[in-house]
């Protein structure tokens, strides 16, 4: 049982990470143009994280709990290593101000102390692979959305002055950002309640056709809205500063196809990376404006960290998992 408690105190410290990570997500735009203060935006963004559990139903920890990896070969130890390796990763991400995933990163730690633990069979394929899908299409699809939106709003506005747009423009970048945070807090704090409720199961406090509980989908979200509201800003420079310059309508464009694209995905329960998709959504508007727009250094930087988070968050999920058995 105090084995369950530490479990339970790692996800919510993983959460708390999560939000803390990716509060930049939400509040680089509008931070960067300067339509909220930093503090202004990482409260409103913390409470839009928190209520997002009102909004969305408990898809995305359905997923998690059991679309990733068996729930009959999942024990305390697995998920211990699991988490440790998701903080590990969501610290030296942060420390080095790359926008990484901390979906993934817990998609990999499952992956890699469960296969130690019991072999390639123990990973439920498909689940996996859409998740690793994912990690190209959402970023393609914020990219694709927030290009066309940013299209449009364009030819709208080609006949107002530059001083209109942006007046108009601050006011909606309120709305988008507030909404982009209520997608994060929907998509990414149930991944936590997806891992509690496993640990729940293991621990034979719950059953696979147990609903979540109230507590476990409170603490998550808490966690998560705590972390928004202390800020990596680390991140939140490179999201809002070193891939393109942003303006406020851009803000918009990119924090609506961000948005739209979280609500779509949280609706079909996949975890996908907000992190990956608002990066996308961010470079769509800059290549609107040329290809030169976008500092593609950066972007590279960004996408090795995409394409390594899963296969070194298993590794350190793997060593965890012999570091911990031979612990205990």
């Amino acid at each position: 049982m105090i084995f369950l408690y530490v479990v339970v105190g790692l996800v919510l410290i993983f959460d708390f990470l999560n939000g803390f990570h990716d509060s930049a997500n939400s509040i680089a735009t509008v931070v960067s143009t300067k339509v909220l203060s930093p503090v202004s935006a990482v409260i409103i963004a913390a409470f839009f994280n928190f209520i997002a559990f009102t909004v969305f139903p408990l898809k995305v920890a359905h997923t998690i709990g059991k679309g990733v990896v068996d729930p009959d070969v999942l024990n305390l130890t697995v998920i211990a290593s699991a988490l440790v390796a998701a903080i590990f990763w969501n610290l030296l991400t942060w420390w080095l101000g790359l926008p990484s995933s901390s979906s993934h990163t817990l998609v990999g730690g499952l992956v890699g102390a469960a296969f130690t633990h019991a072999g390639a069979g123990s990973i439920v394929l498909p689940g996996l692979l859409k998740i690793i899908a994912f990690i190209f299409i959402a970023p393609i699809i914020g990219m694709v959305m927030s290009f066309i939106i940013s299209t449009c709003v364009v030819y709208i506005v080609r006949n107002c002055t530059p001083s209109g747009v942006d007046k108009v423009f601050r006011r909606l970048q309120l709305i988008s950002s507030s909404t982009l945070s209520l997608g994060h807090g929907g998509n990414d704090a149930q991944k936590s309640m997806g891992i509690i409720w496993a640990a729940l199961i293991v621990s034979g406090l719950a059953t696979k056709n147990d609903p979540i509980a109230l507590w476990i989908i409170l603490s998550c979200q808490t966690s998560i809205a705590l972390g928004t509201l202390f800020g990596g800003w680390r991140i939140v420079k490179t999201m809002g500063q070193k891939i393109t310059k942003v303006k406020p309508f851009e803000g918009f464009c990119a924090e609506t196809a961000g948005a739209l694209t979280l609500f779509g995905s949280t609706h079909f329960g996949i975890p996908v990376s907000t992190t990956h998709t608002i990066t996308g959504a961010i470079i769509g508007v800059g290549a609107r404006r040329g290809a030169s727009a976008v500092k593609w250094g950066v972007t590279k930087k960004i996408f090795w960290a995409w394409i390594l988070t899963i296969p070194v968050s298993a590794a350190i999920g793997a060593s965890m998992y012999h570091f911990f058995n031979w612990i205990f």
